[in-house]
């Protein structure tokens, strides 16, 4: 099982619970996700992201495809413009 996490900040932090809720959307529609949850940031500090991805994948061909997926590229087309920062860390646990 591979595990890709995610950390995302905002231009506009209020843009983050929109992206939740498009981040979520793709748990029933895009085969390859295993596991999917999605949090928003509730203490705002300097050194916060707005909010945390994590996704499952059974192997790195399913993160592949989950990345190439039509409905990921249609949210991440959403969410690039917005983003200041990003992070992402894959690992095996």
């Amino acid at each position: 099982m591979l595990t890709h996490v995610v950390l995302m900040k905002f231009v506009d932090p209020r843009d983050a619970p929109k992206a939740k809720e498009l981040l979520e959307g793709m748990g029933g529609r895009v085969e390859q996700i295993r596991d999917l949850t999605v949090w928003l940031d509730v203490v705002g500090s300097p050194v916060s992201y707005d909010l945390c991805m994590i996704t499952r994948h059974e192997s790195l061909d399913e993160l592949r495809g989950y990345q190439g997926h039509p409905a990921h590229l249609e949210v991440a087309g959403w969410l690039r413009p917005r983003l200041e920062a990003r992070a992402v860390v894959d690992h095996v646990p």
